[in-house]
């Protein structure tokens, strides 16, 4: 809303929040709570039913398949798509103490926890940035693992204990995307000159169909991440592992950003060849 209102400040914007079925329930970890869309598909409803004009959504959060009738029009900066560690008593990944407690929501995380500190405990948690943080205070956990875009976004950047830069990210964090109707082609180039960044764009491109092409979900731990250089070259690593992490693949690949889906493509076939296909 606000890049909007920089790029054409007599427009007038109303923001309609929506709860998801991801928001509602936090008392089952998320690959039990179901698949695709969790925290997406309630808010399409209402953009396919004309009630709103456009939809912002952590990129992370969106499927690769959007419902017939939708577009993403436009993905903003990218912002930092680490994730980060925050723990109660300011210690690092690598010097927690033996059997201390993580929380983490998230397959991808947990695996690469484990490859790292395998004496740790990682336990599932569920709620909102705020929530989280409350739980790890109160020392239901030893530390929490969040994505460092959204502590920064919410002013909590001091909060946090060490960037994890030595894990590999979710396909699309640190970027917003916005959806909106494939009819409205006056809205989509608005959108497009306002709010629309080209690398975050070919990043999530990228990224998108390494996961598309892989076919991943929730219920496998899968991350990428690629990141267009000032020459426009690209480079893309990602990888894969079953929910144990007794079987990870990991490669990476290059090019140019304006092929970012054929490099996407080019990842995801480089760890099926590795023995991928057999996860999925």
């Amino acid at each position: 809303v606000h890049l909007i209102r920089l790029f054409d400040p007599s427009l007038e914007v109303e923001i309609v929040p929506i709860t998801t079925k991801g928001d509602r329930i936090l008392d089952l970890p998320l690959p039990k709570v179901g698949d695709k869309g969790l925290f997406t598909k309630e808010i399409e409803k209402e953009l396919l039913a004309g009630n709103i004009d456009l939809a912002v959504h952590s990129l992370k959060d969106l499927p690769t398949e959007l419902p017939q009738g939708l577009t993403i029009a436009a993905y903003t900066q990218r912002d930092c798509p680490w994730d980060a560690l925050v723990s109660r008593d300011g210690k690092k990944l690598k010097e927690l103490p033996p059997g201390a407690t993580v929380g983490t929501s998230s397959l991808r995380r947990k695996v690469q926890i484990k490859r790292i500190r395998p004496d740790l405990e990682v336990k599932d948690i569920r709620g909102n940035v705020d929530t989280r943080l409350r739980k790890l205070e109160e020392g239901l956990y030893d530390a929490v693992v969040l994505a460092q875009s959204s502590l920064e976004r919410l002013g909590l950047d001091n909060k946090i204990t060490e960037v994890l830069d030595y894990f590999i990210p979710a396909v699309g964090q640190g970027i917003i995307a916005v959806e909106t109707r494939e009819e409205d082609g006056e809205l989509i180039e608005f959108l497009k000159e306002s709010v629309n960044e080209p690398s975050s764009e070919a990043e999530a491109l990228a990224e998108r169909e390494f996961l598309k092409t892989l076919g991943g979900g929730c219920h496998i731990p899968i991350g990428a991440l690629a990141v267009v250089n000032y020459d426009g070259s690209m480079a893309i690593e990602g990888f894969i592992s079953d929910p144990e992490g007794e079987k990870f693949f990991k490669a990476k690949a290059e090019g140019h950003a304006r092929h970012a889906r054929q490099l996407g493509r080019e990842l995801a076939q480089k760890l099926l060849k590795m023995g991928a296909d057999k996860l999925l």
